[in-house]
C-alpha cells in the first residue's frame, strides 16, 4: 500500500499531541454521556443505541459538509473564480499537496475557512468580503494558513469535536422522548431522569466547548507559523490579519452575528460587539499574539 505523501508544511508535534488528547477526551465524553442516558432511561436503550451509533457515523462523515453549508460555501470552478483558484494553485504547488475543492461564500465579512475529513474531501472557502479587500500576496497568506489546517488534519478534529454539543442536545431529546413515552410521567425514575439529563447534557456541552477552545487557540498559532514559513512572507499574513481584524468594526452587526457561531472555523474571529462574551472564551489567540509570532518569524527568516 502506498504511503501517504507528506506536504512541505512543517510538522507540529505539539499540535498532534493536543489533537490526539482532545479526540480521546471527546470520545470518552461521548461514551460516558451515552452510558448515563442508558442508565437513566433503561426502557429506551434500543433507541439510544441506534441514535448514538447513527449520529456518530453522521458526525464523522457529514459534519464537514454541514459546517460548509451552514457557512454558505458554494463550490466554484476556475472559470467562475480564476483569481481564487490561481492563489490556491500556487499555495498547493508550494506545499506539494493535492488541490482541495474551492468555494466562495456570499458575505461581506472578510474571512476564510477550510473543512474536510482529509485531503481528498477538503474544501477551502473565502468570502466575497475577503476577496474584495485583500491583495494577492495577502490572500495567498490566508489560504496558506487554511491549507495548513488540512495538511495537519486539525480541521477534521475541530469539525468533529465541535458537533458533540449539538449531538448531546439531540440525544437528550431522543432519550427523553423515548423514555417518557414508555415510563409515564408519574414514575419517580422518570422524574429523576428529567432532572438529571439536562444537567448532564449541559456538562457535556461545557466540557467539549472548553476542550475545543484550548485546541483551537493553539492550532491557529500553528497555522500562522506554518503558512509564514511555507510562503516565506510572514509580513503578508500579518498584513492580512491586521486588515481583516480592522475591517470587522465596519461590518453590520447582523452579519457578524450570523458568522459568530462559526468562529472556531474562521481565519479570524467575528464579534458582534466589543463586549461580546466570545472575546473572553475566544477560539483564537489575540491579534497581538499572532502578530508578535509573525514578527519573530520574519526576523528569523531575515538572518543570514
Amino acid at each position: 500500500m502506498a504511503r501517504r505523501r507528506r506536504s512541505r508544511y512543517i510538522p507540529d508535534q505539539g499540535l498532534t499531541t493536543r489533537m490526539v488528547t482532545t479526540m480521546f477526551l471527546i470520545g470518552l465524553l461521548y461514551v460516558v454521556f451515552v452510558g448515563v442516558l442508558l442508565a437513566l432511561l433503561r426502557g429506551a436503550w434500543p433507541i439510544i443505541l441506534i441514535v448514538a451509533g447513527g449520529l456518530f457515523i453522521a458526525q464523522f462523515w457529514f459534519s464537514d459538509k454541514i459546517a460548509a453549508r451552514s457557512m454558505g460555501a458554494v463550490e466554484v470552478t476556475p472559470e467562475e473564480a480564476p483569481a481564487l483558484h490561481g492563489a490556491v494553485d500556487r499555495v498547493c504547488a508550494l506545499a506539494d499537496m493535492p488541490k482541495p475543492r474551492v468555494a466562495i461564500a456570499q458575505s461581506d465579512v472578510p474571512n476564510a475557512f477550510a473543512t474536510g475529513r482529509n485531503e481528498k474531501t477538503a474544501l477551502v472557502c473565502a468570502t466575497t468580503g475577503l476577496l474584495r479587500r485583500l491583495e494577492p500576496e495577502e490572500l495567498e497568506g490566508v489560504l496558506a494558513h487554511e491549507l495548513s489546517h488540512v495538511a495537519h488534519r486539525d480541521v477534521a478534529v475541530m469539525t468533529i469535536a465541535s458537533f458533540l454539543g449539538v449531538l448531546a442536545g439531540i440525544m437528550t431529546r431522543v432519550g427523553l422522548y423515548g423514555g417518557l413515552s414508555r415510563a409515564g410521567r408519574s414514575n419517580s425514575n422518570t422524574a429523576l431522569a428529567m432532572a438529571l439529563i439536562p444537567l448532564v447534557s449541559a456538562a457535556v456541552y461545557a466540557i467539549s466547548f472548553l476542550l475545543t477552545r484550548l485546541l483551537s487557540r493553539y492550532r491557529e498559532l500553528s497555522a500562522d507559523r506554518a503558512a509564514a514559513l511555507l510562503t516565506g512572507r510572514p509580513s503578508a499574513l500579518a498584513s492580512a490579519l491586521t486588515k481583516v481584524t480592522g475591517q470587522m468594526a465596519h461590518i453590520p452587526t447582523e452579519d457578524l452575528r450570523k458568522a459568530e457561531p462559526y468562529n472556531a472555523f474562521w481565519f479570524a474571529p467575528a464579534f458582534s460587539s466589543r463586549e461580546s462574551l466570545g472575546r473572553l472564551l475566544s477560539s483564537h489567540p489575540t491579534l497581538e499574539q499572532r502578530l508578535d509570532q509573525l514578527a519573530s518569524i520574519s526576523a528569523q527568516l531575515s538572518r543570514p
